[in-house]
Parts: C-alpha cells; structure tokens; sequence
C-alpha cells in the first residue's frame, strides 16, 4: 500500500481526488487494480498557515507546494496541485490567477460565493466575444514531494468552450461555463466518473503516478 497525502482543503479537489472519506482516489485507481494506491488529506492541514502562491505558472505553485507541505508530513508522499483556466480570447486569462480572479478585479456582488463572482466577472469580460471564439481550456499540474524535496510532477488539460450562462450543477470553480464539445456538456453537467476521467485533474494525477511508475 502507497499512502499519499494530499495538501488541498478545497472540497472540490478533495471529491475530485475522492479522499473525503479516506477511499482511493477514483482519478489514482483507474492506473490498476493492483496499484495499491491511497490518497489522503494531509493531517492537521487546516493548523498549518498557507504558503504564497505568486509564481508565474502552474508548475512553480504546485511545486512550491508540495514542498512546503511535505515538511509536516516527514518521511511521506506529499501531493499538491495548481489549476486554472485558461481563456483564448482573454489571453490566456484568468489563468494562475482563477481562483482569486474576481478578487484580483476587486469585483463583488451581494450574496454571491467566490465561485459565482468569479463566474459573473468572466461572464462580463467575454460580454462581446461571439460562438466560434470561445476556446479555452483547463490546465493542472500536480507535484509530488517528500521532506521537502520535488519527487515529481504530472501534467494535464482538456480542450474546451466558455459557454454564454452556466449550465449544471455539479463541480466546483468555472465547471458550470466550462463546455466540452465532445460530450454536449458542461463539466458540471457529467458524472464523477467520466469527470475523473476526461478532466485535466485526472490526466495530470495519472500522469504523476506513471512518472512515478507507481501503476
């Protein structure tokens, strides 16, 4: 058995990784039934104060990370990920900068969560761009460390469109405006099972675990 510890309280990456209950990540299974992997939140995650995330890219976060963390988890496997979206049309924006991207603008509506907000403000900004010009895409990488050393990184995307209004339910962060051409979907349209496989979290995990050649 191979106990890997994952450093997110995000409760959506916590489903995507399906560690919530302490069960194998659904994403980490799929490299075999014998691969005797398990992915758990790392302990005391919520005592230990949060590292900056201010490098330029999805790599620098997620190593920067995962090195951080493993330093409270001595002699194990510590993973972290940094993730965003990335739209043609707005140059690549928000980027390494998603999750704070209404934040970032100083954009605020009454009641709405951070998700929303970060929605609503994307929503706005692609006001004027037409169907046809809406390519985007979501990027992850995760990083692997152990007692403060990089063990590893894995890499993942999927090709998508920004939809015109949100569309779903399910997911976390910019799923709802997130269409995948492919399945006639939102990402939040679809079932875990098909997210942790087609999603760019689950190819940048299956990435990490063949770089680690621990299928």
């Amino acid at each position: 058995m191979t106990r890997i510890y994952a450093a997110t309280s995000n409760p959506g990456k916590l489903r995507d990784f399906d560690v919530a209950t302490g069960a194998e990540a659904a994403a980490s299974s799929e490299a075999g039934a014998n691969s005797q992997i398990r992915i758990e939140p790392l302990p005391g995650l919520s005592t230990i104060a949060a590292p900056p995330e201010d490098a330029p890219d999805f790599a620098g976060n997620a190593i920067a990370k995962a090195v951080y963390y493993s330093r409270f988890a001595p002699g194990e496997w510590v993973i972290a990920d940094d993730s965003g979206l990335e739209v043609d049309a707005l140059g690549g924006q928000p980027g390494v900068r998603s999750a704070r991207y209404a934040e970032d603008a100083g954009f605020t509506t009454d009641g709405a969560t951070t998700d929303e907000m970060n929605n609503l403000l994307l929503l706005r900004n692609m006001a004027d761009v037409a169907e046809g010009r809406r390519q985007a895409r979501y990027r992850c990488v995760i990083a692997a460390a152990r007692d403060g050393g990089i063990l590893q990184t894995g890499e993942g995307s999927v090709e998508g469109e920004v939809l015109m209004a949100p569309r779903g339910t399910g997911g976390f962060g910019y799923d709802p405006l997130f269409y995948i051409p492919a399945l006639g979907k939102s990402m939040a349209e679809i079932d875990l099972e098909t997210k942790h496989r087609i999603s760019h979290r689950g190819h940048a995990l299956r990435a990490l675990m063949s770089a680690m050649r621990l299928r």
